[in-house]
């Protein structure tokens, strides 16, 4: 009895062991000595953590190759997945080629790449998010361009196109043996579709591919992606999907920090529609720039200087840190359930120079576009075909290897909170009037590893003479470089003939820092919100009356604390039917008139300016500026905007 429960326990541990060992193998745990990681509190353990890898073929066949962190090349999928990624999305374009099979660029993502990346993504363990565009070649919220095979088709027509691409497409992946767990009806579909722009048709489309998901995929979840959260039109969007009953399980958005608002509005919108409506959303496309270098000679969307919200470092840290954020956000969301990376594989082809790039690009598809796209859309892809332009932003260097920032899907669980180190020097701005001087400042903040900032001493390269000579220019920007903690610093300074009034273009929406005294009556005199009559912004001044001898009124503000000097005030206005007329601009010191400056209204669209030149001021005085208008016409009407007082010297 002892010898058959011996053997019993002994095949016992054999069984176990030999299960253990035809499973997958366990994952090494994911460390990082040098990223900073808040763990996202509640994390759910089914969170989607996904990467867009819709290029990945397109680059391997320039010659592209992965490594992972030990150095080795590796396939990439098996690289994300062991470093916390749980899905890979891929874009579905009909056909994006031209009549002699030239690929039109950005990956030429046709099914047959598709399913290659579905089969390698589920050897690597991955669950597969298809990204139907219902377009040969990019959409987005400017352009849902219909496929060419559907150009002529009527809505019945292309109705029924679009369940037959859906449903042919999804059992082509199923082939290959891909994981589907989510499919996208549509990418980015701001009020439109394939071509349409009625909510009826869009509606009819989005259901058609909906009913090929449910058939074809019946586990899957069905998603509807759109962009752009801080409009406020999501609400508007899925009142729309309620009211024609769109059969659908998850509310998408784009969300890119430098456009896209805030995270608490990204919160409050997807919020809103998951409680409202009882959906799941997530975030299908989010990225951060690791470096503001371009690495393939073609330029990138974002850059050192371009024009956007840039609430992080462009840094492996930095990008890591906002990604993270975004994870957060959704997680904390209700029914949030996920956070996708858009094209994070998406690298630098060739190498030496824009040529040899360039060569690759056309004869692979690895460039955003080729010049083959031309014949599809000429507006875009004809003019502005090339590289990639998200290079600095993917979770590869330009050689292949991982960025520490890889980490963050696996460390986001756990947490990997290191002591904080400076990551970079926040950037300094500061405005110069042209009559006065230009004040550096001692010391910036330092942008720690954990996103905190400390104050650190900072050496400017420049000197008294070459600042003196900023506001001797007159009105321009001033980038001056300098160096603080070790790391490069910049301050942009913009020498600016000063505005000393308060809400002068009246775009606080009110008469802030205004006074008004009606002395005839009008029967309009208010701010107005109307950029179409205004000279600067949307708000202006409005004035109007029907009775004749009505219009007499007067728009001053009182200026105090400025410093003794000579000042200079102008302000426009434009209008008509104003009869007779007498309107100037005007100073008063200390209540005495210090000048005045005559003006006039003819017709819409004309604006007269008037300048009061020469305004001395002493010490401790009050300068009050004004406009004074009298119009005898009935239905006298006119405007008044871009007031504006300047030191003269």
């Amino acid at each position: 009895m002892k010898k058959m429960l011996l053997l019993i326990l002994c095949c016992s541990v054999l069984l176990l062991c030999a299960c253990a060992a035809s499973g997958a193998p366990a994952k090494a745990p994911v460390t990082s000595d040098t990223l900073y990681v808040r763990a996202v509190p509640d994390l759910p353990e089914d969170f989607i953590l996904g990467v867009d890898a819709s290029s990945v073929i397109a680059e391997e066949q320039s010659g592209v190759r992965y490594h992972d962190f030990a150095g080795e090349e590796r396939d990439v999928f098996a690289i994300l997945a062991e470093n916390g990624v749980t899905h890979i999305r891929v874009r579905v374009w009909n056909h994006p080629y031209d009549r002699d099979g030239n690929g039109y660029g950005g990956g030429n993502c046709d099914i047959e790449k598709a399913a290659e990346i579905g089969k390698r993504a589920a050897a690597a363990g991955l669950r597969l998010i298809v990204d139907f565009h219902y377009s040969d070649f990019w959409a987005d919220p400017g352009k849902q361009m219909v496929p060419l095979a559907w150009k002529d088709m009527g809505i019945e027509q292309k109705t029924e196109a679009v369940y037959d691409f859906t449903r042919e497409s999804l059992g082509r992946l199923r082939e290959a043996g891909a994981d589907v767990a989510m499919v996208q009806i549509g990418n980015e579909t701001n009020g439109a579709l394939c071509g349409e722009k009625t909510w009826f048709n869009i509606q009819v489309l989005m259901q058609a591919g909906a009913k090929a998901v449910r058939e074809r995929c019946p586990g899957a979840l069905v998603a509807l992606h759109f962009a752009n959260p801080e409009s406020g039109a999501y609400a508007d969007y899925a009142k729309k999907l309620a009211y024609y009953g769109v059969d659908y399980d998850v509310f998408a958005s784009s969300y890119y920090p430098y456009w896209h608002g805030t995270l608490e509005n990204l919160r409050t919108v997807l919020g809103e529609v998951a409680e409202t409506y009882s959906k799941k959303v997530m975030v299908m496309e989010t990225s951060y720039a690791y470096t503001p270098e371009d690495t393939d000679f073609n330029g990138n969307t974002i850059g050192e200087g371009s024009p956007v919200t840039k609430n992080y470092p462009y840094t492996v840290q930095g990008q890591a840190n906002s990604v993270r954020d975004v994870i957060e956000t959704v997680a904390h969301t209700p029914n949030g359930i996920g956070v996708c990376y858009w094209e994070g594989a998406w690298i630098t082809v060739g190498g030496s120079s824009r040529e040899e790039n360039a060569a690759l690009w056309e004869k692979y598809g690895s460039g955003w576009a080729s010049r083959f796209a031309a014949g599809y859309d000429p507006d875009d892809a004809g003019r502005y075909y090339g590289g990639c332009a998200v290079d600095n932003q993917a979770l590869f260097d330009a050689q292949g290897r991982p960025l520490e920032s890889l980490k963050l899907f696996a460390l986001v669980r756990q947490g990997n909170e290191l002591p904080p180190v400076p990551d970079a020097i926040e950037d300094s701005f500061l405005t110069a009037d042209v009559n006065g001087t230009v004040t550096l400042p001692e010391t910036v903040n330092a942008v720690m590893t954990d996103d905190s900032r400390e104050a650190v001493p900072v050496t400017w390269e420049t000197d008294a003479a070459a600042l003196a000579g900023m506001t001797a220019g007159g009105p321009a920007r001033h980038e001056i470089r300098g160096e603080a903690g070790g790391l490069p610093a910049s301050c942009t300074v913009e020498v600016v003939a000063h505005n000393y009034l308060t809400n002068p273009g009246f775009e606080q929406g009110d008469l802030s820092g205004w006074r008004v005294e009606d002395l005839g009556g009008a029967d309009e005199l208010f701010v107005e919100d109307k950029a179409n009559d205004s000279l600067d912004g949307r708000w202006h001044m409005h004035f109007w009356s029907a009775k004749p001898d009505s219009v007499e009124f007067t728009l001053e503000q009182d200026v105090t604390g400025l410093r003794p000097g000579a000042y200079r005030f102008a302000v426009s206005a434009m209008g008509g039917d104003a009869g007779e007329q007498e309107i100037y601009a005007y100073a008063k010191v200390d209540g005495e008139t210090a000048g005045t400056a005559p003006m006039a209204i003819s017709s819409y669209g004309n604006w007269d300016t008037g300048c009061v030149e020469g305004i001395a001021l002493g010490e401790g005085q009050t300068l009050t500026v004004g406009v004074y208008v009298k119009c005898a016409g009935a239905g006298a009407w006119g405007k008044l905007d871009g007031a504006a007082l300047h030191s003269a010297g």
